[in-house]
């Protein structure tokens, strides 16, 4: 039997049962007018989209590694790279380009030209520190944990707020070691 060859993103795109678009970007649009209502504070709203996307990250890196025959990444680089090309395709449809890298390899940026989260949206004045899409970096973050690697995530170029695309940076501040619950050898 041949070695599982890693699926590109367009090939689990067009395998993945699919959700109708308006449908999914209508109920994410309600989901986050109705945090609006209930917290009232824009910032409490930023707080708890990212806290939902995490949920999420946590337990979607399983379906992803399940379905995408994604073998383990060698460094930071490549990791990014998946999550812009087959991650964000295999969920959202979109593909985003990985830049601004810092020396490090430690913090790059992924960009989004095209967010299926934002149809029909347009932020009222009272919503200007609203970061719409912060459920996005919930579940980068969340699902980047799963795979030991703790990150901080931020939004730094919003369509919402007028920007020419949708930039996240992403921030690795440590690689957790992998902790094994017995010995093997034993």
């Amino acid at each position: 039997m041949a070695p599982a060859v890693p699926r590109s993103g367009d090939a689990i795109f067009a395998n993945v049962e699919r959700v109708n678009a308006e449908l999914f970007t209508l109920t994410y649009g309600a989901i986050v007018r109705q945090l609006l209502t209930d917290l009232e504070e824009v910032e409490e709203v930023n707080k708890q989209l990212d806290q939902m996307g995490y949920n999420i990250g946590i337990r979607l890196i399983d379906e992803f590694l399940a379905k995408s025959n994604v073998t383990r990444c060698v460094n930071f680089r490549e990791t990014a790279e998946v999550i812009a090309k087959v991650g964000f395709k295999m969920f959202l449809g979109v593909t985003a380009s990985v830049t601004n890298w810092d020396q490090e390899g430690t913090c790059c940026s992924l960009i989004l030209e095209d967010n299926p989260l934002v149809d029909f949206v347009e932020l009222p004045d009272t919503c200007q520190g609203l970061y719409y899409c912060n459920i996005l970096s919930g579940v980068v973050r969340g699902a980047l944990e799963m795979v030991s690697m703790k990150t901080e995530i931020t939004w730094i170029r919003d369509m919402l707020r007028g920007d020419d695309a949708f930039e996240l940076q992403v921030k690795l501040l440590k690689q957790v070691p992998e902790e094994y619950p017995y010995k093997d050898d034993e």
